[in-house]
């Protein structure tokens, strides 16, 4: 069982990993046998997959003597009891409904070790992991939406007294808001609390369609596009790899912002580059739209606001659409304003008119062709989960480019690099040849001068088609 690192490591590290047999961690008590309505914003096509996530600990001299594994396979037992429609299975009514049979069944949880320890993976801990497969594996049957189990979990003991706990999510059931709230509380049980803090709530009913539906916006997230140029991309030859955007690195793309739009965020502009340096990179028609999904959470979107402790999927995906060849011939600000507009157009209103047209279209996927999406995780926690052995020294995304269409989405990350820079990093999923021109288009925007300060006369956009 042995794997090597992708390009972003710089040198290859290769270790074994020894599994149990994967096993079944049930509620630690009896828990009601029932069927849970998802919401109309869960069971959406777009969320019909597992997402993986991934969390480093060192080792913690006060738990000497503790197994992590044991410590986090009884914590997960009793979390259960309390979030137990995890330990259920997701079943489809009329109308592509789905809705969980709380069956009691259980999740699945993998003991492991690997010879390797936390230090040899290097002081850039970040996307893409060396033998990510070995150490999250993929228990054969295991990975469907319906019939399946909802979470699947391994906690891999490292040589160091530092353990890896990875876990992979039916996104149906959360989103990254939900799934940290469900972990912290696996991190207080095994840090010896009885009940968790904050107690889950399940409420799907807020986010479910009106009677009769009525759409009010345009959601041109799920247009129908045909795939023409066949620029959906291809999955073989991927080249997985992350970037690091530190204080000087935003304080480089800022110096591209004009005026008038100085006030934007981080993400709002590190969105409008990414979207405009990939554009450029895959190299689409010119005349063919481009689009950016920038995923919205919406909890505070509503009047009152979702309840505290609601762990379904609560976000939106707002998108902004370009003719390739504007997007990528004008500055960096024309790119901003569409994500800002876009951004800013998710409210109350916008997430019951998308719980109605999942209803009436049939629960459509949103629009992958010519699609790149962006997820921010630098608020959502990860890092703060506790077993016991302290925060984590990596968690959240494991890698970039999931989902039901592999490398349309990037994720951000926390992340500190070795200078103890704090920033943000985004594993980025493109074939082999795009990689290389995103890269130069990535460093131009960091090194050189803003596009106004430059000859007009210089185009950056080659037109051929992938």
């Amino acid at each position: 069982m042995k794997s090597s690192s992708s390009s972003s490591c710089l040198t290859s590290l290769t270790f074994n990993v020894r599994r149990r047999e994967p096993e079944l961690v049930s509620p630690a008590k009896p828990t009601p046998h029932e069927f849970k309505y998802l919401s109309d914003i869960d069971d959406q096509e777009g969320l019909r997959f597992h997402i993986p996530a991934i969390q480093f600990y060192k080792n913690e001299p006060s738990m000497r003597g503790q197994d992590p594994v044991k410590v986090i396979r009884k914590a997960i037992a009793e979390a259960l009891v309390f979030y137990y429609p995890f330990a259920g299975r997701l079943r489809e009514g009329p109308g592509r409904k789905l809705v969980v049979e709380c069956t009691g069944d259980g999740v699945i949880f993998i003991e492991a070790d690997a010879d390797v320890t936390l230090e040899q993976f290097g002081e850039a801990l970040q996307p893409p992991f060396p033998c990510l497969e070995e150490l999250l594996y993929d228990v054969p049957g295991s990975g469907g939406v319906l019939g399946c189990p909802l979470l699947l979990i391994q906690v891999t003991r490292l040589m160091c007294g530092g353990f890896i706990f990875a876990l992979r999510l039916n996104h149906t059931m959360s989103d990254a808001a939900g799934l940290v709230q469900f972990m912290c509380a696996v991190g207080e049980i095994a840090r010896g609390a009885r009940t968790p803090t904050l107690p889950p709530v399940w409420k799907r009913e807020l986010l479910t369609a009106r009677d009769p539906p009525r759409v009010t916006f345009l959601h041109r997230e799920y247009d129908e596009v045909a795939d023409t140029k066949g620029t959906l991309i291809p999955l073989d030859d991927m080249a997985h790899r992350s970037f690091f955007f530190g204080p000087a690195e935003v304080a480089a793309l800022r110096k591209h912002v004009p005026p008038h739009l100085h006030s934007c965020s981080t993400f709002e502009v590190l969105t409008a580059c990414l979207w405009r340096c990939r554009t450029i990179a895959i190299q689409p028609d010119p005349d063919e739209d481009v689009r950016v999904i920038c995923i919205v959470n919406a909890r505070a979107k509503f009047q009152p606001p979702l309840p505290v402790g609601f762990y379904g999927n609560a976000f939106a995906f707002p998108i902004a659409i370009s003719p390739a060849a504007k997007l990528c011939n004008n500055p960096l600000g024309y790119a901003l304003e569409l994500v800002k507009k876009a951004k800013g157009e998710v409210t109350e209103e916008y997430m019951r008119s998308l719980a109605d047209l999942m209803v009436m279209k049939g629960r459509p996927h949103f629009t992958v062709v010519r699609t790149y999406l962006v997820s921010d995780l630098v608020h959502a926690g990860f890092g703060a989960v506790d077993f016991g052995w302290g925060n984590a020294v990596y968690g959240g995304a494991a890698k970039g480019g999931v989902g039901a269409i592999p490398g349309v989405a990037s994720f951000y990350i926390p992340f500190r690099n070795h200078k103890g820079e704090d920033g943000i990093v985004v594993p980025v999923c493109l074939p082999g040849p795009a990689m290389e021109r995103f890269v130069t288009e990535i460093e131009g925007m960091i090194k050189e001068p803003p596009v106004d300060q430059i000859d007009n006369t210089k185009t950056t956009f080659i037109i051929s088609a992938m």
